[in-house]
């Protein structure tokens, strides 16, 4: 069918006004034509507003990470034709500014008011795409300056008039100089008046101001080139933009800049503030850790290894989102939370160490909430966080009243249940760290003259006598029945220190499940261990479900202990570390590598969108010294270093990808012959079932794109771009990490479809797995403890002690649970973690206007979205499905953390393209 079309079209009439020597079948199906486009089936997908006009020609600028989505995008794209072979043509530019995005301040805004009476606000200047066939130098610039034309509630409009002359060719790229003396968030320039319909360009990008950076702006054309294939007019153009965004690593970054360089992780400290606050760097052969985005502030008095923090952190300029309107909502809302609310709280909640004196106070938090002091602008919590705060009478107190989470509303007992306890390795908050158990007797690899004995107390004849019977150690080992939590050898080396902290302590810990006949998971004992300490050798005590009270109570003690050890871990490890914190350099090595205009940068930037910003709000107030992790965390001050241990022995990118990960864990084995090429352990696995089909979706939609651009395999190699951005992930990004055997090698399209499907699955699938149902799991918190605060009763008891937890076993729990503060405080912050923003982009949703211009991408972004949808119901079906024990049943919140699509606010559900929050 598709080869029937493109032979009809090899004579259509459509391209009567191209010059013939312009005429390459190959290269109207590689970037894209009108009639092709015209004759392929349209489905429903969100698209820019670009798609929505009439055809037209579309010129895109590398945008901004926060891209303005429909509201900035204005035409459909076809193919660029600026001007014909032996006739002027004459066009007006139409620039269209975001109101509010100028930043003039009292002293400026009087000169910028006379650049626009005097129409020279704007100076742009059109490039043609080739080279002058006489001299063989670029072309001449057609410049004109864009003047005021009028203004609304959204939008400043600039106009200018151009002649652009015969044989001028394609406009290949646009030059922009600011002529303002503060910078200008530009949405898009049209440019009116070409025979086949407007050149749009959507920018969605801050430009600087020429007096604080007199380079000029450099905006690419909608057609993607591999370097190899870039028109001659824009080869030194090209080069010269990455030159722009590399810098030269010198001096410290301003607002405006647009440079990406890395550094390590030396600004979590503040040393020069308090002695205590000072902490490692991480990026070194002690600590080795992923590399982020280079500030260039000066180092701290008392470390000259440490960088001197700052009230806001340096991002470059198309990554952060603050200013724009209506892009705001999450980032907002948790500067408020961060700033604003915590402190209330503090205020508000007096003793620090206070914890709750029963469970009712637990639930007056959803249902009498806490009062606050009025803030000194009125309505302001009720302005930027409705769903936490309301006012309790006008002009009276603010009241921090939580939703309840979804998992008490639906069975308020949940938490207490073994069955849900073990529920939740497969279908909670981390289904990440459940592995099988291969090896027997267990046993640590830790240094026994440190550690202590390394062979755990979990023996055969206790596991025998806990599953009743039904089969052998042995038996289970060989039928795959007995999985583990194992937070034991990376927690060890920090429990010594940790409990040196007043308010904390830690164990190592392992927790043996068993696979029952109905496919559930059960506990079966769990181990707690302290290594020894002064003249105290190693503790260590194995606890199971018993039917004795005091039995009872020991066991959910240490349930509440794992907890918080699988609440730490997937908080510093499984979100932090391996998605925030890995993403970055593949972000900062894409742009210092792809230009704008390489097809695999196009792919990636959607991916991209608003990470770094996150990432360094997390740098100023979650994971600094004193900060939101340390302050409620179990690890305390040694959390982030607990996530370079991690890094250190475990992370590897190839290990990343959905099906390889599930196979180092033992949770699926090689199956040629089952459905995604694996054989699932354990077979309801609900993070696992909907995962795969995700990950097979994504890469389904990598290969068609790839191998639309790398026809030949020999160009993945030769690709000079694509080859300086995978070296520079390892060498520079993960520097300490570039010399291990297990990195893939980039030579081949296969290669590089399997490292972006990787990419792809950790910003979008693997992200919302493991964020957007932490309120959900976490907001009720003693279902998921982030801190246990007290030792087990039976480790070194006083006497006193001791007999308190005989008289009132649940005062000792409540006393190991988090204190008010510290509970209250993770449940604002996870409330506005677990929720999608209004302009939220979410997975194969928004088809970008350089994918709409080519027929082969278009067609292929129609099939990965109509994947999607068909995902959505796959989740759908499953979650009625009451064989499905695992994601289905009485008081069971259902599993619908993969379901692709989600409307605003804490859903449970809803994959986006990017790590926005």
């Amino acid at each position: 069918m598709m080869n029937s079309q493109l032979q009809k079209l090899n004579h259509a009439p459509s391209f009567s006004l191209l010059p013939k020597s312009s005429i390459h079948t190959n290269d109207l199906i590689r970037h894209g034509s009108p009639s092709l486009i015209n004759i392929l089936p349209r489905h429903p997908v969100r698209q820019n507003d670009h798609n929505k006009k009439k055809s037209s020609s579309c010129v895109v600028i590398r945008a901004s990470s926060g891209e303005l989505g429909s509201s900035a995008a204005v035409s459909t794209v076809t193919t660029t034709i600026t001007s014909i072979e032996n006739k002027a043509v004459s066009v007006k530019a139409v620039v269209t500014v975001q109101a509010g995005g100028f930043l003039s301040n009292i002293l400026t805004r009087p000169l910028d008011e006379i650049t626009d009476l005097l129409g020279k606000t704007l100076l742009l200047e059109l490039v043609s795409a080739e080279l002058d066939s006489k001299t063989g130098l670029e072309k001449d610039r057609i410049k004109g300056y864009a003047h005021k034309a009028s203004h609304n509630d959204d939008d400043v409009i600039y106009e200018s008039n151009f002649t652009i002359p015969a044989g001028f060719g394609e406009v290949g790229a646009i030059e922009v100089e600011n002529e303002h003396h503060k910078e200008i968030f530009i949405k898009t320039i049209d440019l009116q008046g070409f025979p086949n319909g407007s050149v749009n360009v959507p920018c969605n990008s801050w430009v600087h101001a020429k007096f604080d950076n007199p380079q000029k702006r450099i905006f690419f054309t909608n057609k993607s080139y591999i370097p190899s294939e870039t028109p001659n007019g824009l080869k030194r153009l090209r080069e010269l933009e990455l030159e722009n965004l590399r810098g030269n690593g010198e001096g410290e970054r301003k607002t405006s800049d647009r440079i990406y360089d890395y550094d390590t992780y030396n600004d979590l400290g503040d040393p020069d503030s308090k002695e205590e606050l000072a902490r490692p760097v991480l990026g070194s052969k002690e600590h080795p850790y992923p590399r982020r985005c280079r500030t260039g502030r000066p180092r701290t008095k008392k470390d000259p290894l440490s960088e001197t923090r700052s009230s806001s952190v340096y991002v470059p300029r198309d990554e952060a989102f603050a200013e724009v309107k209506e892009l705001t909502f999450s980032a907002k809302t948790l500067k408020s939370v961060l700033h604003a609310l915590l402190p209330s709280l503090e205020t508000a909640l007096l003793n620090p160490e206070l914890g709750f004196p029963y469970f009712t106070a637990i639930d007056s938090l959803f249902n009498e909430g806490v009062t606050l002091p009025k803030p000194k602008t009125s309505g302001f919590f009720q302005t930027i966080i409705p769903r936490l705060v309301k006012t309790i009478t006008d002009g009276g107190d603010d009241l921090l009243l939580f939703e309840t989470p979804e998992i008490i509303d639906r069975d308020k007992f949940a938490w207490f249940r073994d069955e849900e306890f073990s529920r939740q390795t497969l279908a909670g908050l981390n289904p990440y760290s459940i592995e099988l158990v291969t090896e027997w007797p267990l046993k640590s690899k830790l240094d026994p003259e440190i550690y202590g004995p390394p062979e755990s107390l979990i023996t055969t004849e206790l596991v025998e006598k806990e599953i009743k019977g039904c089969m052998t150690v042995d038996e289970a080992l060989k039928r795959k029945k007995m999985f583990i939590l194992d937070y034991h050898d990376l927690y060890m080396p920090y429990v010594n220190k940790v409990r040196e902290i007043e308010g904390t302590t830690l164990y190592g810990s392992r927790t043996l499940l068993f696979l029952t006949e109905d496919g559930t998971l059960r506990p079966v004992a769990i181990e707690l261990t302290r290594p020894p300490v002064g003249d105290k050798p190693q503790w260590k005590q194995v606890f199971t479900p018993t039917w004795d009270a005091t039995g009872c109570w020991l066991w959910r003690l240490a349930k509440a202990h794992v907890c918080a050890h699988d609440a730490g871990y997937h908080q510093l490890v499984i979100h932090w570390l391996r998605t925030h914190c890995a993403t970055e350099p593949y972000i900062i090595a894409a742009n210092r590598q792809l230009s704008a205009m390489h097809p695999i940068y196009r792919l990636l930037h959607p991916h991209f969108r608003y990470t770094m910003e996150i990432n360094a709000l997390a740098r100023e107030s979650l994971i600094n010294a004193g900060g939101i992790i340390e302050g409620c965390f179990s690890p305390e001050k040694y959390s982030i270093e607990l996530s370079s241990a991690a890094y250190d022995q475990l992370w590897r990118f190839d290990m990343e990808a959905l099906p390889a990960d599930l196979i180092r864990r033992g949770m699926a084995v090689e199956d040629p012959t089952a459905e995604h090429g694996l054989k699932l352990t354990i077979e309801d696995y609900p993070f696992a079932n909907d995962g795969l089909i995700l990950w097979d979706a994504i890469k389904e939609w990598v290969g068609d794109y790839v191998n639309h651009y790398y026809p030949d395999p020999t160009l993945v190699e030769s690709d000079t771009e694509l080859q300086g951005w995978w070296t520079e992930v390892r060498t520079k990004g993960h520097a300490d990490k570039k010399d291990e055997p297990w990195w893939p090698v980039l030579k081949t399209p296969e290669n590089l479809i399997h490292i972006l499907t990787t990419i792809i699955w950790v910003t979008a699938g693997h992200h919302a797995a493991v964020n957007f149902g932490q309120y959900m799991y976490a907001g009720y918190f003693p279902n998921k403890p982030t801190i246990a605060r007290t030792n087990m009763p039976t480790e070194d008891p006083s006497e006193e002690f001791f007999k308190n937890f005989l008289k009132k076993p649940e005062m000792a729990l409540l006393m190991c649970f988090p204190s008010q503060i510290q509970a209250t405080k993770v449940m604002a912050v996870l409330d506005v973690l677990s929720n999608h923003s209004p302009d939220e982009e979410y997975l194969g949703e928004k088809l970008e206007s350089s994918w709409a211009e080519n027929p082969v991408i278009n067609a292929a972004f129609e099939r990965f979205n109509g994947n999607l949808k068909r995902l959505e119901g796959i989740i759908d079906e499953r979650n009625t499905n009451l064989k499905l024990k695992n994601r289905v049943g009485a008081g069971v919140v259902p599993y619908e953390l993969l379901k692709p699509f989600s409307a605003p606010g804490v859903t449970g559900m809803g994959v986006p393209n990017s790590i926005s929050i």
